[in-house]
Order: C-alpha cells, then structure tokens, then sequence
C-alpha cells in the first residue's frame, strides 16, 4: 500500500481503466497467478486459455510494478548521484567569496599602504621561506596524524583521561617549540629534529580529527587558507610596523579563549547556557583572535627581516614558521567544528 500512497492517480488510473473488462467469472487463482510469475504461458488447459480478461489483469499488474519501480527503485539513485553543475557552482561561490573577502579586508584596514616602494627584495624572500617552512610542517603534520589515526592512535587518545592527554600534549607541544626557539639555526640537525617532535606533538593531538568526513576537512583547509591568505596580503601590504601594537590585546584575547576551552572539563553539565556561551567565546572569538594573530605575524616577520638585513638579528624562517602553524592549526580545528555542527543541524 505504500506506492499507492506515493502515487494515488496513477495507480487508480490504471484500475479503472481495466475494470470495465474484467469478468466476474475470474476465480482468486488468476491473480495471484499472475503476480508470482513474469510471464503468462500458454496452457493446454482450455478453461484458462478461454479466459481473456486475464491480458489486462497482467498489465494491470505490470503498470503497478512499474510505478513501484519509479518509486522506490529510481529515486535513491538519482538522489546520490553527484551534480557536476551544482559542485562546479559551489567551487565558483567559495572563489567568490575568497576575493571578496581579500578586497574588502585591502580596503577596510588597509588604507594606508607602504609608502617605501613595497618589499625589499630580502623581506620578500624571508617571507617566501617562512610559509615554505609553514607548508611543509602542516604537511608533516598531516601525514602524521593520518598514520597515527590508521594505527588505532585516534581510539586510545580519546579513551585516556582528558587532563592527562592535556597535560603531556601540551608538555611535549611546548618543550619542543622552545627548544627549537632556543636553538641557532647554524645548527641544522637539532634545529629541525625538535621542529620535528613540536609538529609530531601537534598531529598526535590533532589526529582525532580523522573522524570527520574528508569533505568537511577538505573545506575547513580551503576556508582557512582562504582566511589567513587575505589576512596576510593585508599584513604583506600594509604599512610598516602597523598592526604591531596588536600583541598586547591579542595576548589577552587568547588567555580568554583558553579559559573558555577548559569550560567543559570543569563546569557541571546542568551549567547549560554558562557552556553555551562558553563555546561561542572558543569558536567565534579564537577565529577573531587567531586571524589577528595571522596580521600580527606578518607584520612581526617583516619587521624581523629588516633588523636581519641590518645585522641586526638573525634569520630565522622555522621559528616564524612555528607562529604561523599555530595560527594555522587553531583556526582550522575551529572551522571543522563549525562545519560539524552546522551538518548535524542539516540531518
């Protein structure tokens, strides 16, 4: 009964136009007859083979089928197939709002350019190598936390006891980028050995995050780059040594973000609207905080690069690196949240 229900007018269409030929003399054995087998054969019994009315019981029977088949069979398979339009669409619309969004950042707070004639040659190839740097720890990072996540890693990590996985994660995460800051570049081996174990650190701790569908990282990856690319165009183009005096505020905008992400472990579950708002504060503030971090760093990088083209400082693109992973790292775990939630909404 439920095609019926889904398809009212066809099947009672095809009911009435045949029951005008039936004859009442057909017994309850034709029916089914004709609903268990495909095909009617030609039988040598006389009494059957006089019985006319049963052509149109079969079609009867095979226009029901039918319409059951659109209804059930069709539609599952048209819906999961994928639309070439609707994706192509979706790629346009991202792009969209990745320009959209650089432009007008370029013209909000970026008004007042660099009035020096742009980079020196030297800033710019410091830049360059410090997102060299940077993409190559967050692909390391990447592949490690696939591997860890295959292993059985991600399983074990989220049985143990919170504050313990807290407590080494954040031991062994800053240990390993204060020694790495700690240590000259001149020395190569243990410079990107502890550059190594911070990024390790950091896919041990991030590889829970294997659990989301590849979709929603992919586009948590695509709307943080697209994020802190307009952000650092704006540091890149921005006039020298502007956003510096951002450090101070933003220090204190991540101690609050960080308190609100330790709500959870200490607040009682009935605190419902305190963990609300706590929440919020974690993601929509760290977004803030992090992206005006991503300002600061470029900022603090080309500054770095001038005193190192004066003799001033040291060159020193993996320390930089390490600010700009951090940056990295925290707004995407935010936007992957974000995009989980907003899929469960949608189910």
């Amino acid at each position: 009964m439920a095609f019926v229900l889904r398809r009212p007018f066809v099947f009672s269409a095809s009911i009435s136009t045949t029951s005008r030929q039936l004859s009442k003399t057909i017994t309850s054995a034709a029916p089914a007859r004709a609903f268990h087998q495909t095909s009617v054969k030609p039988s040598s019994n006389t009494f059957f083979n006089a019985k006319k009315p049963a052509a149109p019981t079969s079609s009867l029977v095979r226009s029901s089928q039918n319409v059951f088949r659109r209804s059930y069979m069709q539609q599952p398979y048209q819906a999961s197939r994928p639309d070439a339009g609707s994706l192509t669409q979706r790629l346009l619309y991202g792009a969209g709002i990745v320009g959209g969004t650089v432009l007008a950042i370029n013209m909000v707070f970026n008004r007042e350019t660099r009035e020096d004639g742009g980079m020196t040659p030297f800033e710019r190839a410091y830049l360059n190598e410090t997102f060299m740097h940077t993409g190559l720890g967050l692909g390391m990072i990447g592949v490690a936390a696939r591997a860890l996540h295959q292993s059985g890693w991600s399983v074990r990590l989220m049985a143990a006891n919170p504050w313990v996985v807290i407590g080494v994660g954040l031991a062994t995460s800053i240990g390993a980028m204060y020694g790495t800051f700690a240590t000259s570049p001149d020395n190569y081996l243990q410079k990107y050995g502890l550059w190594s174990t911070f990024n390790i650190a950091q896919a041990a701790i991030l590889s829970p995050l294997m659990f989301y569908y590849p979709a929603t990282l992919a586009r948590a990856g695509l709307y943080t780059l697209g994020m802190m690319g307009s952000i650092a165009f704006v540091g890149a183009t921005a006039k020298s040594e502007k956003y510096l005096y951002l450090g101070a505020p933003l220090l204190a905008g991540v101690t609050v973000v960080a308190l609100s992400g330790f709500a959870p472990l200490v607040l009682p579950a009935t605190a419902v609207r305190t963990l609300m708002w706590s929440e919020n504060i974690w993601l929509y503030g760290g977004l803030a905080v992090f992206g005006g971090f991503t300002l600061y760093d470029v900022q603090k990088v080309l500054y770095r690069a001038q005193l190192a083209e004066r003799g001033l400082a040291e060159k020193d693109a993996v320390n930089e690196a390490i600010r700009f992973e951090l940056d990295f790292i925290n707004i995407f775990v935010r936007m992957v949240q974000i995009l989980g939630m907003r899929g469960q909404q949608r189910r």
